[in-house]
């Protein structure tokens, strides 16, 4: 697919990945609808993309549709749908915030479901191409993360299941499965006083953050070959392969590391969403 010409519509696009792969994107022709919160911010991208901006919850089906409606009468389609937005939490299970905990769920997983069933009508038209954005905690499932790790692998099994049924409808499907990258909600993540810790003493390469410029770069390189998958950095597509044996590891690696962290947890009222974007959220 070349991009130039091309409507691509983003959510979660106000910063981080989203708004890195809408600049990327723009230097190569497309023109860009931007979906998410935090208002200003997202106008700013948009400004600097020359694309428009429409401030939507994924969460609010109707102010999905409104968006989606409003991008289709501006632009005339949807050729490229990345459905990005996303929040992260920290906590146990046991001491968690429910609020927090269900939040992630319905913006991370229910919201691409929103997301995608609102726009999939002008993907077939376009015989388009849809990127779901999942994440390693798909495939490793670590401690503090369940929220996270439940709805990403969500997104992993819907994708899977989205691609064989529109295949023959000439949409094709993919799903970016990143690591850590460098972006405000895994770095206000690392400034949390359990999980920041708890995350730095990950062995090697699983503790590793990677640039957000990498991931817009290969996001762009996935959109332009509609790529199955989409992987930063590239050896997340190896442990696919071995996905059968990660949680053996991250148990006997959980052994020295959780129980005094579980216990700081269920002391103290620590859990809850993290960063600018998870502020903006909020609780439902």
């Amino acid at each position: 697919m070349d991009v130039a010409g091309k409507v691509v519509l983003i959510t979660g696009a106000a910063r981080g990945i989203g708004a890195e792969t809408a600049r990327r994107l723009a230097r190569e022709g497309a023109r860009l609808a931007l979906v998410g919160l935090e208002g200003e911010q997202l106008r700013q991208v948009a400004a600097e993309c020359g694309g428009r901006a429409w401030e939507a919850d994924v969460t609010d089906r109707a102010a999905l549709e409104r968006a989606v409606g409003e991008v289709v009468d501006h632009y005339g389609g949807i050729d490229v749908l990345v459905a990005n937005a996303g929040v992260a939490a920290t906590g146990f299970i046991r001491s968690m915030d429910p609020a927090a905990f269900e939040r992630v769920i319905e913006v991370n997983l229910l919201g691409v479901w929103r997301t995608v069933r609102t726009c999939l009508p002008h993907l077939i038209a376009s015989r388009g191409y849809c990127l779901v954005v999942s994440s390693l905690a798909a495939i490793v499932h670590i401690p503090g993360n369940a929220a996270y790790s439940a709805a990403k692998a969500g997104c992993e099994a819907f994708a899977d299941s989205l691609r064989a049924e529109v295949r023959h409808l000439g949409v094709d499907v993919g799903t970016a499965y990143f690591s850590w990258i460098s972006t405000d909600m895994v770095n206000s993540a690392d400034e949390h006083p359990v999980f920041g810790p708890l995350r730095a003493g990950m062995p090697g390469l699983a503790s590793k953050k990677y640039p957000v410029s990498a991931v817009g770069k290969a996001v762009v390189r996935g959109i332009t070959r509609r790529a199955r998958a989409v992987h930063v950095p590239s050896w997340v597509g190896a442990l696919k392969l071995v996905r059968a044996l990660a949680p053996r590891i991250v148990e006997r690696q959980a052994r020295g590391l959780v129980p005094a962290a579980d216990r700081e947890m269920a002391a103290n009222d620590l859990s809850g969403l993290v960063g600018p974007g998870g502020t903006a959220a909020g609780k439902p």
